[in-house]
């Protein structure tokens, strides 16, 4: 399984870490994160390979959000910085495919956690 948690209230320009906890060892995986905006597409937003390295793909997060793991606890995190109020959305981690330069299709993964709100508002 995986489990968002770590969601919440915050005011536009505070900080936010989500933690993707797994039930089984991570350290195969690359991992990514989405988010869904109500009434909105899933988007993705940044994937992070097994090595650790990672990949941001959605403009609008790039220099605010970053993401990191500890595979020893199988977890991964998303930093989130200076938030806006169009960051709002419930944010999911996912197992799929590995990392690479293409934009990230919620279609090609097959695992998701439950996801976990971020509200954004002044």
């Amino acid at each position: 399984y995986l489990a968002e948690s770590g969601g919440g209230l915050v005011h536009p320009g505070e900080s936010l870490k989500i933690t993707c906890a797994a039930g089984a060892p991570l350290h195969f995986w690359d991992i990514a994160w989405f988010r869904q905006a109500q009434g909105k597409d899933r988007e993705g937003i940044l994937c992070i390979n097994a090595a650790g390295t990672s990949t941001n793909y959605l403009n609008s997060t790039k220099g605010r959000f970053t993401t990191s793991r500890d595979n020893a606890e199988n977890k991964v995190y998303l930093q989130m910085n200076d938030l806006k109020p169009e960051d709002t959305a419930v944010y999911f981690c996912a197992v799929g495919p590995p990392c690479g330069p293409e934009p990230l299709s919620p279609p090609r993964f097959g695992q998701w956690g439950q996801g976990t709100q971020v509200t954004v508002s002044s």
